[in-house]
């Protein structure tokens, strides 16, 4: 790195070293990319203020060590600049972990490193082959031209790969095995500046295709284990969700005949009753048959909504609201519902009332234990409409709720599930809380059939 005198002056004489200027300019740009690749939804006034003050800082840290040409400055100098990307990742990108930000700035490091090698490879060989004029404004058109290509290519690269994934969930043992690959690479490519081995060299041409070819080895292999990363997370989804929709309709199944077993004790039981109080005319004995028949009522599958599947789905789970002292209203036409299959019935309502009834749990007023259930037919749509009181404040990442619960690694698969099946029939979803109300809305196109009844 050299001073930025020497780039106004136009003296580019010495380029062995790559100006700390451009090298700025390169990690801004790649801490850039993975900052919108990286997350869905972002402020845009506050990530532009904050990567342009990032910019600034850089800049202007990079062009004062240029004064000090020492191992000790330089090293310190990188760090800053590492460390730093990971604060900015950290704070912008409302990552899971510090384990996954320091996972991008390794990538976003080694990244601006290639762009900037590669960048002053490309310079001096035009000096060198084209006799352009050796001025810091050609140098920075130049950069310009170069850094455009390159990010461009790199960001379109890295938009489709990270499609789809919100959180890669990165643990430890992954971080440092980003970290040893970059600082591998990053130490081979710089390492003819610091020491005279078999993998350096003295002349200039070589240094720079070296430098420029170890940082490509990193950043091919960074991408590589990148995307190993990105399958492993959506096997893992995907396997997760398919237990989670087994799960759910094999408790069906099991609600279906539970509530089966309890029907047919209510109807044996009501006519004992009857014959019982035929049989006497003693007002204790009808008190006491009366008090009978309410308690064994309560466990009566009134609901006839129209679809099987519903009508056991929701006598099971208002049993459970009843034996917890939650109130849960129900309006539903489930003869809609016959476009969707058995599992994915089960599992909607399934995983909507479970996390339902789980934060009404919580909330000790009785008058506020409730749940909201609807499902209508409107026009050529289909809205469910699973509503609940909900004290806690709930804060939502790509428009889904963030769990709550301890290891986020392996919960919050609930409304994932639910988005999954949603998106599986083209419909949307919509998530809201507020107003002490916890609101989730789903439309479903309704099939020609059943649109037109």
């Amino acid at each position: 790195m050299r001073g930025f005198e020497l780039l106004l002056a136009g003296n580019f004489r010495e380029l062995r070293e790559t100006p700390g200027f451009f090298y700025a300019i390169s990690y801004a740009c790649a801490l850039m990319i993975s900052v919108f690749t990286s997350r869905r939804k972002i402020s845009s006034f506050r990530t532009s203020l904050t990567l342009l003050l990032y910019l600034l800082t850089l800049t202007l840290g990079m062009i004062v060590s240029d004064y000090w040409k020492s191992i000790p400055v330089y090293i310190l100098t990188e760090l800053s600049v590492f460390f730093s990307m990971a604060l900015v990742m950290y704070g912008l990108c409302e990552l899971s972990s510090w384990e996954e930000a320091f996972y991008y700035a390794v990538r976003s490091f080694l990244l601006g490193e290639f762009a900037a090698s590669l960048y002053w490879q490309i310079y001096y060989y035009a000096l060198n082959s084209f006799a352009l004029p050796d001025t810091f404004f050609m140098a920075l058109f130049c950069m310009t031209v170069a850094y455009v290509f390159l990010f461009g290519i790199f960001f379109i690269l890295e938009w489709r790969v990270s499609q789809g994934v919100h959180s890669l969930q990165i643990t430890r043992g992954e971080a440092a095995e980003a970290f040893l690959i970059g600082i591998g690479f990053y130490f081979l490519s710089n390492l003819s500046y610091v020491s005279d081995s078999p993998f350096s060299s003295d002349f200039v041409g070589e240094i720079f295709i070296i430098r420029s070819l170890a940082d490509f080895a990193g950043i091919a292999l960074l991408e590589s284990f990148h995307v190993q990363l990105i399958e492993r997370k959506v096997r893992q989804e995907n396997e997760l969700l398919s237990k989670m929709l087994q799960m759910q309709y094999d408790n069906y199944r099991i609600s279906e005949e539970s509530v089966a077993l309890v029907n047919q004790k209510y109807h044996d039981l009501k006519h004992q009753i009857r014959m019982l109080r035929n049989e006497s005319n003693s007002r204790e004995r009808t008190e006491y048959l009366d008090q009978m028949e309410q308690e064994i009522k309560r466990y009566e599958a009134r609901f006839q909504t129209g679809n099987r599947i519903l009508d056991t789905m929701l006598g099971a789970k208002s049993m459970q609201c009843m034996n917890e002292d939650i109130k849960m209203i129900t309006v539903a036409e489930g003869q809609s519902l016959a476009f969707m299959n058995a599992m994915d019935i089960s599992a909607l309502f399934g995983n909507a009332l479970d996390n339902a009834i789980e934060s009404v749990r919580k909330i000790s007023s009785p008058d506020r234990r409730l749940i909201h259930v609807t499902v209508s037919r409107q026009k050529n749509f289909l809205r469910i409409r699973v509503e609940n009181c909900c004290d806690a404040k709930v804060d939502f990442k790509d428009g889904l709720p963030i769990t709550t619960k301890g290891d986020r690694r392996y919960h919050g698969y609930g409304t994932k599930s639910i988005r999954s099946i949603v998106d599986k029939y083209g419909g949307s979803l919509t998530i809201e809380s507020e107003d002490g109300w916890y609101r989730l809305r789903i439309l479903f196109p309704l099939p020609a059939t059943e649109g037109s009844l």
